[in-house]
């Protein structure tokens, strides 16, 4: 059976957090989670780089399949959406390089689909996948668990999209398609 490995990133250019899963049939398995700082740096265009930089580590390390991001989300200030917006840029740039297909997730339908809120805080989303996935503490920065929670949302919509292209003709065919759903 094959195995897929998912890298999520929840993009920011003072913290930056990732999560990756792999997957195999049905079965998640947590590989890492963690976050990186940069609020050491006060050039953004020096975090832009560490971030390419950091991103092309991880990607090397883990050799992901696919990448799941978090779009950013429509604030007021306009400067931090600006900066936030080059941040995930430059987090698809270190993808793309490699050629691993990425996909864009809003952060409502990433808490949506981890809590079933998708106005669930960061601690929700820390705490249900810290059930889902068995791991033991809840890091003190919940940026590495946002970047979890990007996998998994992913995970859980390729499901549905991987669900959507079977058509059966008859209640046959729909049993001979998945035998797994027979008890």
């Amino acid at each position: 059976m094959d195995t897929k490995i998912i890298l999520g990133i929840d993009p920011g250019t003072n913290v930056m957090g990732y999560g990756i899963i792999s997957i195999t049939g049905e079965k998640v398995k947590l590989i890492d989670f963690s976050d990186f700082s940069l609020k050491k740096l006060d050039n953004h265009y020096l975090k832009l780089k560490n971030i390419f930089s950091y991103l092309t580590k991880i990607i090397d390390k883990y050799n992901p399949d696919e990448i799941a991001i978090e779009a950013p989300f429509f604030g007021k200030n306009v400067q931090s959406m600006l900066k936030l917006g080059r941040a995930q840029g430059v987090a698809m740039a270190a993808g793309l390089m490699k050629e691993i297909p990425i996909t864009e997730y809003s952060p409502k339908k990433i808490k949506m689909a981890i809590t079933g809120n998708g106005n669930a805080s960061k601690e929700q989303v820390a705490k249900m996948l810290q059930s889902i996935l068995k791991f033991k503490e809840i890091p003190k920065n919940l940026d590495s668990t946002d970047g979890l929670a990007v996998a998994m949302c992913h995970f859980y919509n390729s499901k549905k999209i991987g669900s959507l292209g079977k058509k059966n003709s008859s209640w046959d065919a729909y049993v001979k398609n998945n035998p797994e759903k027979i008890t």
